[in-house]
């Protein structure tokens, strides 16, 4: 076998011009490690110390085997081979010059294998030719290049997953495997829509997975690394050896279409994809240079592998050895290359039908407990099953929940009292909720600053100003609007009008670097950034269209506006309940800040909770955080559906504070010396909220 096949005796020597193969003499065998004698008991641990063995590419053949004998009668031939020389469709043409020169030499004769037509050199060197010179602007390659540049313009470096852990900066790619099962009736299902959609089965699973990520909170555009056999000839089909590829199939599940809608898409980028399935990933990931992390895959962590029956049977069968019955023993999993990996075979019934998906999930242990990647199979099995059912109803619209979690969300999770707010009606949003609070406490104070007080009725009547100004200088729906300004009335003024208007506010933190607010706002591109003289000079060279509050023109502006409540009228566009709230960024502790979007429908579900939840919000909340961080939802919007009061802490000099005596106050652990001034001030019975995400 090894003389047979170059790429099991190729080592990767390197000079300086770089690594380059080496072809070892076609009589130089491959390592052999036996007979070794042992039991069934011990066997799984010598076998799997066996396949963790590191080779060293530049001086040891990639190939290793080794004989176990657990009886006079009874051995287990392991052969542990570098993925640099081989891929999973080797293994048939693997096995079947295995068996063929078993056959001879147990006839007494030497094996007598018909020579190949091509070596895996040969391939490469005919690779090269065929795809030309990258700086050729005529070359295939060129072309490549262009489309794989287009199809990944701004794809996001790492997908939210819904993970137990956060990201280890140096992961340790240890991984297990759960086992995935997709019933016979599901199966055929999935072949039936790939024909009416005129796509194939791997896509239909493509768009549900696709699909289940976003509904799981990974965002609407989702990148998902998939291999391809890369064995584009005849010649290649019986040749050992690395033909595969990886292609990374973008997503776009935005618009909550349907599955079907879905699917439509998911078409069309995964042909786009496979006619410019060429370009090595390990290029792409050059070209394209995302930022560089020990701790992610570049382009895509969730992969999705899925063979067809007839792949499998020609990749998984067993040798045929004369005199010998032989079947496979798997090892498991240990390790893990991505995230998440999901991996799909086909079966077949005796005539032929569907007969089901059968296959594993491999997860990341760094990342996953084994609990919460069986809920994610089954949750996957669920979702693909409704899908393929009703691939007429939009994405939102399919249930993921798992048997037992909706009777804790309506039961044991559920608040039995309502609390001081109404459930919201279908299609609303916050500056509804806010509004009908206006109505019925129009003369209470809803901000406290110091020695100033707004009422609910003033706080309204400017928010609403603001509003038809930012809506008048183009802020709507979809839009964002940054606001970098101090604590204080005119802070949440700014917030509840952003929301009036229909657009999305982007809260910066008026002590971040000046490098991490230009990056905030190159990534959100607000239409607008909202600012005052006292904090307009943090602000980067470039940054948009400013508004400055406190600009005498501004002020003027809008004094001449209506104080009236925003309607759709004065929009550019109508507000929706499913349009985004804010954009709150991460910490970038593993990277760069990245953006997460939070619609109104979230926010007002989130508000209604917490106004039922925490009763103080109806008293006094201390505002003493960012608005940068999330922390701060909770005390900034909820006392203003609730009827409560927000109390701006003046951290330089508490004291001021104190005859607030705040009913609501939410803290991190990192805010625990700060507890020291709260338990000065004798609050009676405050609700303290203490989050752990930080």
């Amino acid at each position: 076998m090894v003389a047979r096949h170059e790429s099991l005796r190729t080592v990767f020597a390197e000079d300086e011009h770089g690594p380059h193969q080496v072809v070892l003499p076609a009589d130089r065998p491959a390592p052999l490690t036996g007979p070794v004698r042992t039991d069934e008991d011990e066997l799984p641990r010598l076998l799997r110390e066996a396949a963790d063995h590191a080779f060293r590419l530049d001086a040891e053949p990639p190939l290793r085997a080794h004989l176990f004998a657990t009886a006079p009668d009874e051995h287990t031939l392991l052969l542990v081979m570098h993925h640099i020389a081989t891929d999973a469709w080797s293994q048939r043409p693997l096995t079947a010059d295995l068996a063929a020169a078993y056959a001879a030499r147990h006839a007494g004769r030497a094996p007598a294998l018909p020579p190949l037509p091509v070596a895996y050199t040969d391939y490469a060197l005919w690779q090269q030719a065929r795809l030309g010179d990258e700086r050729e602007d005529d070359s295939e390659l060129s072309a490549q290049l262009a489309y794989w540049q287009s199809a990944l313009a701004g794809s996001p470096e790492e997908l939210a997953l819904p993970a137990d852990r956060p990201r280890p900066a140096v992961p340790s790619h240890r991984g297990d495997s759960v086992p995935l099962s997709i019933p016979p009736w599901v199966h055929g299902r999935v072949v039936e829509l790939a024909r009416e959609f005129r796509a194939t089965p791997f896509m239909v699973v493509h768009a549900a997975l696709a699909a289940l990520l976003t509904r799981l909170g990974a965002g609407t555009d989702v990148p998902i690394g998939s291999p391809v056999a890369g064995r584009v000839d005849d010649a290649l089909e019986d040749l050992v050896g690395f033909f595969v590829n990886t292609l990374v199939l973008r997503t776009d599940t935005s618009g909550d279409p349907s599955f079907g809608e879905l699917l439509e898409r998911v078409r069309a980028t995964d042909l786009a994809a496979y006619a410019h399935q060429d370009l090595p990933f390990e290029r792409l990931v050059e070209i394209r240079d995302p930022e560089r992390s020990l701790a992610r895959h570049p382009l895509f962590q969730v992969s999705l592998n899925y063979d067809t029956a007839e792949t499998a049977r020609a990749r998984e069968a067993a040798p045929e050895l004369d005199g010998l019955t032989v079947g496979g023993q798997r090892l498991g999993v240990t390790t893990a290359k991505f995230d998440l990996t999901f991996a799909l075979t086909e079966t077949r019934a005796h005539d032929g039908g569907p007969a089901g998906l059968r296959g594993v999930l491999e997860y990341s242990t760094d990342l996953f407990d084994r609990g919460t990647a069986e809920r994610l199979v089954e949750r996957f099995g669920r979702f693909l099953e409704a899908a393929v059912a009703a691939p007429g109803a939009a994405l939102d619209e399919i249930d993921i929940l798992l048997p037992g979690e909706r009777s804790l969300l309506e039961g044991a999770w559920s608040e039995p009292d309502p609390g001081p707010v109404a459930a919201p009606v279908d299609g609303a949003r916050f500056p509804d909720l806010f509004e009908a609070q206006v109505a019925r406490t129009p003369d209470t104070p809803a901000v406290r600053d110091g020695g100033r007080e707004v009422s609910y009725a003033d706080l309204n009547d400017r928010a609403n100003r603001l509003a038809r100004l930012l809506a008048a200088r183009g802020a709507g729906p979809e839009d964002t609007v940054a606001v970098l300004l101090p604590r204080g009335p005119e802070l949440i003024t700014a917030l509840v009008a952003v929301q009036k208007a229909g657009a999305a506010y982007v809260p910066l933190d008026t002590e971040l670097p000046a490098e991490r607010i230009a990056h905030m706002l190159d990534d959100a591109r607000p239409v607008l950034v909202l600012t005052v003289t006292g904090t307009q000079d943090v602000l980067p060279a470039g940054a948009g269209p400013v508004v400055r509050l406190d600009a005498p023109a501004t002020e003027a502006a809008l004094a001449g506006l209506d104080g009236g409540d925003c309607t759709d009228a004065d929009r550019r566009a109508p507000a929706a309940s499913h349009d985004p709230a804010y954009v709150v960024y991460t910490s970038g502790s593993t990277g760069r800040p990245k953006g997460v979007v939070v619609e109104q429908r979230s926010l007002i579900a989130f508000l209604v909770r917490s106004a039922a939840r925490y009763r103080g919000a109806a008293g006094t909340a201390l505002l003493h955080g960012s608005p940068a961080f999330d922390l701060t939802v909770t005390t900034l919007f909820t006392p203003l559906i609730a009827g409560g009061c927000i109390v701006v802490a003046d951290l330089d000099t508490p004291e001021q504070d104190a005859p607030a005596r705040p009913d609501l106050l939410k803290v991190t652990p990192s805010h625990l010396a700060f507890l020291d001034t709260i338990a000065s001030w004798a609050v009676p019975a405050a609700d303290l909220v203490v989050g752990a995400n930080n």
